[in-house]
């Protein structure tokens, strides 16, 4: 239901649009070249939609159909829509990675918001980076803000069996790599994986941050799972468009729902979906932009005591669609009320424990019980020591339970090409009990972080049937990926951390029950090699990308850049004639 309009508020689109001076002729009149009415600028909310639809974003390829679906709930509700766009981050596509622009995209939004005359916002996100740069924007301009995600693709189906985005990637390159799978097989699963609209069907980053923002509070009950196509994603963008003409008669802001308490809801609930890693750095940027000072000492203690429930790769067997049949993300939510802060205001107006009430579970198979979970392990593991002064982190639902307490001999790839060009070579000194590490793929070294930290493995290995290693990185890896893969160590390689410092030969000790990543070389000798390190030389001198490397922070601090940390509010008091 709309809230009734206070009729003593002006809201802030009224400081362009309802004067009689020459700027408000200038706003009103330009405006009116589109066909709009008078009664369009009489004080009724103005509620921008942010669009990252784009033809180069395969999951945000559907956006211009949800807009107007959008629009029509504004409508119904008494608001103004106007659209908009943003920098559309495909993760399919971009190279160096995506991860390079999410702070850049979050720029966009940020500036976009803040400069035009914009009430509240609807912010349309889908593939990876599009829902952490999104949120990170508005969240430093602080309007009534909602999310609606373009949901995930309809379960991919090779030769009769259910296949996953990603992870099944993953798996077949390994086996044409092993002999296991003919190339022109590889190809034509192409077809069977990506059959319609949306983004990402298994629990990569798409599927975890639009769980994410659903348990933030920041969208509706039910965002997360409905498939792309299917008629209740329309129906949730209807709903989206009339209830946030309602916050902004609310005055209901972002930094009322983006508080603590929201952000370890969301740390516990990422445990209970097997959630993507890539959660972590983004949750860290989002709360750094709010005010709220989230670490990564808070992802290890919410998150060590959750279980796994959720049965869906690449933790387990069922994709999205399956999750959404059984109930989604709300069923989760209502299984964890007892860890979780309940009260948490959303978007809904009420409470986050009101909204789950009627949830219900249909498939047990897939959605387990908090009294029988799937696995034990859900949350993400923090490591230390002194291969990782400031920090790593592991995904125990994805690693191999043998692999968790590990030692074993390093061998060192100084940066990707390096990596590629040794890692099939039958010279390669390796077997099943090395750890790999990979150095310079971090925030500034890659740059951008990229998603290579779950390395394959080597041919010969593969050909022996070996599937997993433990492998060692300050990169990223995909949410939709697997394995024993330590990923974001921080300080980073190309900072001179201890990554820098590890060389072929070294041993490397792994105790992710004892929360410990240690290089067991002697201070004197790491001494030495720091003496003799050398900072590698940047990608690309100039243009945003130097701007990047110069200021973006670590894993451990979300990787946002640091003159776009905080809050700057939505006043602009000048005039622009």
């Amino acid at each position: 239901m709309t809230a009734p309009k206070d009729p003593t508020r002006r809201l802030r689109s009224q400081a362009w649009f309802g004067g009689d001076d020459k700027d408000s002729f200038i706003h009103r009149s330009w405006m009116k070249n589109q066909g709009y009415p008078n009664d369009a600028f009489d004080g009724r909310p103005v509620i921008g939609i942010c669009n990252t639809w784009s033809e180069l974003t395969p999951c945000n390829g559907h956006f211009r159909d949800l807009a107007e679906a959008v629009k029509r709930g504004v409508l119904e509700a008494g608001g103004f829509p106007v659209e908009f766009p943003a920098m559309s981050l495909g993760e399919s596509n971009l190279r160096p990675t995506a991860m390079l622009f999410r702070n850049l995209a979050s720029m966009d939004v940020e500036e976009s918001i803040r400069a035009n005359p914009i009430d509240g916002v609807v912010l349309l996100t889908g593939c990876d980076k599009t829902t952490p740069a999104l949120l990170m924007g508005a969240a430093s301009v602080d309007l009534p803000t909602i999310v609606l995600s373009g949901g995930p693709m309809l379960n991919g189906n090779y030769r009769g069996k259910p296949i996953g985005s990603g992870t099944d990637v993953w798996k077949f390159s390994e086996d044409v790599r092993a002999g296991r799978m003919t190339p022109a097989d590889f190809k034509l699963a192409e077809s069977c994986m990506s059959r319609s609209t949306g983004h990402c069907m298994t629990m990569g980053t798409a599927s975890t941050m639009a769980s994410m923002v659903e348990a933030l509070g920041v969208t509706l009950p039910g965002n997360a799972a409905i498939p792309a196509v299917d008629a209740r994603r329309k129906l949730q963008a209807q709903m989206t468009g009339r209830r946030i003409v309602a916050m902004v008669h609310e005055d209901l802001k972002l930094s009322q729902i983006l508080t603590r308490q929201a952000f370890e809801n969301a740390i516990m609930v990422n445990g209970a979906i097997g959630g993507s890693t890539n959660a972590v750095v983004h949750l860290l940027a989002i709360a750094g932009r709010i005010g709220v000072d989230l670490t990564l000492a808070d992802w290890d203690r919410l998150g060590r005591d959750i279980p796994c429930l959720l049965n869906l790769m690449p933790s387990g067997q069922y994709l999205m669609e399956d999750f959404y049949y059984a109930g989604g993300l709300p069923v989760i939510i209502r299984e964890l009320l007892g860890s979780l802060h309940g009260e948490a205001l959303t978007v809904t107006g009420v409470s986050l424990a009101a909204n789950v009430a009627d949830a219900e579970n249909f498939n047990p198979d897939v959605i387990h019980p908090l009294a029988a979970p799937f696995k034990d392990d859900g949350g993400i593991a923090v490591l230390k020591g002194n291969l990782s002064p400031r920090g790593a982190i592991i995904k125990p639902s994805a690693a191999t339970p043998a692999l968790m307490q590990h030692r074993g001999r390093a061998v060192v790839f100084n940066s990707i090409e390096h990596y590629k060009a040794r890692i099939d070579s039958p010279e390669l000194d390796i077997d099943a009990s090395c750890v790999m590490v990979l150095q310079n793929c971090g925030p500034k070294g890659y740059p951008g972080m990229a998603e290579v930290g779950n390395m394959g493995l080597p041919k010969k290995l593969l050909e022996q049937g070996v599937r997993d290693m433990v492998r060692i990185s300050d990169a990223r890896m995909s949410g939709t990926a697997f394995g024993t893969v330590v990923l974001h160590v921080a300080p980073e390689a190309a900072m001179g951390g201890p990554l820098a410092l590890v060389r072929d030969g070294d041993m490397i000790d792994l105790d992710v029950a004892a929360r410990r990543l240690h290089l067991d070389v002697s201070d004197e000798e790491l001494a030495r090699r720091r003496a003799a390190w050398r900072a590698p030389e940047p990608a690309m001198r100039g243009g945003y990308q130097s701007m990047y490397i110069q200021h973006v922070l670590q894993a451990d601090q979300g990787v946002d850049l640091d003159f776009l940390v905080g809050c700057r509010g939505s006043a602009v008091p000048r005039e622009s004639h």
